[in-house]
């Protein structure tokens, strides 16, 4: 009998060790073979503790390299191994569901093809975020958004709640193939958010701590003074509400003559 071969896809959190689930290590420890994207090579030793057969996908990225290349190779080689027959881990830093564009297409390809593939998810920066921060989404309400997305649609902002720029190293890069902060695209971003937000308005460069002897990074500088900020891969930038919340009257009076019938 052939073994079906199946794809589990699990979230590694951001702090090494403390974050993986038991159930995700379990999925790892138990796998034929296990593929990991991670941000550290700490935590990819520990995860081989876990299971020696893991490979890393860290050699597929390369400056000047479009991304889309290396996430379609990441699958290609996920997809090679379940139809195997193997059951394959695919272990992603944070959340696999969270700016893992990888997780989303390796599941959907293995799914077409008859194969089982499901997510297990992983604590992300968006949680470390909200505490370290302590940020609470549910007082003004708070809008997540890819920086570069920013630049390349036509988005409109809402100054009253928290905006969340992710990848805000990489904004405006329409080649998609660069690894590193290019100050001229960082000014562009800025003077694209001074439609919005005044030049002195104060932005957070945030950066969860990815091992425990590590520091949360949490920088607040004006928003005009973020080109000469240092920015890498993991630096989210967290802009607060620049107006308080406007009441409704009108739907404040409506609501409240509908609830005293």
């Amino acid at each position: 009998m052939q073994v079906q071969g199946q794809l589990v896809v699990v979230g590694t959190g951001i702090m090494l060790g403390a974050h993986l689930t038991p159930r995700c290590q379990a999925f790892i420890a138990d796998a034929d073979v296990v593929f990991a994207a991670v941000t550290d090579a700490l935590t990819e030793q520990w995860l081989r503790s876990l299971n020696p057969s893991l490979e890393s996908f860290a050699p597929l990225y390369q400056q000047g390299k479009p991304r889309s290349q290396t996430y379609q190779q990441m699958v290609d080689q996920l997809l090679a191994q379940v139809r195997l027959g193997k059951k394959v881990v695919a272990a992603f830093y944070g959340h696999p569901g969270v700016f893992a564009q990888v997780a989303e297409m390796a599941i959907r390809a293995a799914r077409e093809e008859g194969y089982v593939a499901q997510m297990e998810p992983g604590i992300s920066a968006a949680d470390c975020l909200h505490a370290d921060l302590q940020i609470d989404p549910a007082k003004v309400g708070c809008c997540y958004m890819e920086a570069s997305q920013l630049l390349f649609y036509r988005r409109t902002i809402d100054v009253t709640a928290y905006l969340v720029l992710w990848q805000v190293a990489l904004a405006g890069d329409i080649t998609l193939s660069q690894l590193q902060s290019q100050s001229a695209l960082i000014q562009v971003l800025v003077e694209h958010l001074q439609q919005w937000y005044p030049a002195d308005h104060p932005v957070v460069v945030y950066e969860a701590a990815s091992l425990p002897f590590l520091n949360v990074r949490r920088d607040t500088m004006a928003l005009s003074e973020l080109v000469h900020a240092t920015l890498n891969l993991k630096s989210t930038l967290v802009i607060p509400p620049a107006q308080p919340l406007q009441p409704n009257q009108a739907m404040m009076a409506r609501l409240k003559q509908l609830q005293s019938q």
